[in-house]
């Protein structure tokens, strides 16, 4: 990585995945949050609508379409209600599973291992901070994703997967 941390543009990310049925109808919603220099707060909110998805992997896809905008390498942190996706680096499951050949301590075959490693390529030149949420608690932008991730279902225009 060629900018030392302190170098680096600091981004909050926040994301969230939502689905009618699971599987059935999802999106994801995710807000990108960066101060300037100058005090300045851009925001940029991101959304799509599936067919026929789970609700993980609307949760993975928040993330990933946040960490693939990002232009440059910068410092993340990044909001998300999904235990799923946070405990999975909090609690470096992930590293298990790639040491396993993605499968769980189970030995089961991990699910969604596409867009595990997606994610895995889209986060690679940043430094991430994964952080928790509560859903549905009152967290302005975690709320934002939610209304985003389901107006984005409720579309008529779904992508396939």
């Amino acid at each position: 990585m060629n900018n030392t941390l302190e170098e680096r543009n600091k981004v909050s990310i926040y994301t969230d995945g939502a689905c009618s049925g699971n599987p059935g109808a999802g999106g994801y919603g995710t807000i990108l949050v960066h101060v300037d220099k100058n005090g300045v707060k851009h925001e940029k909110e991101l959304s799509a609508g599936f067919k026929n998805v789970t609700n993980n992997q609307m949760e993975l896809m928040a993330v990933i379409i946040g960490l693939e905008a990002l232009k440059k390498p910068c410092a993340v942190t990044l909001y998300s209600d999904s235990k799923y996706v946070v405990d999975a680096f909090n609690n470096h499951w992930i590293d298990g599973w790639i040491k396993k050949g993605w499968k769980t301590a189970g030995k089961t075959p991990v699910k969604n291992v596409d867009l595990w490693q997606r994610l895995l390529k889209a986060k690679e030149p940043h430094e991430v901070e994964f952080v928790w949420v509560k859903g549905h608690a009152g967290h302005e932008y975690n709320e934002r994703c939610d209304t985003l991730a389901v107006n984005a279902y409720k579309k008529d225009d779904l992508r396939d997967m």
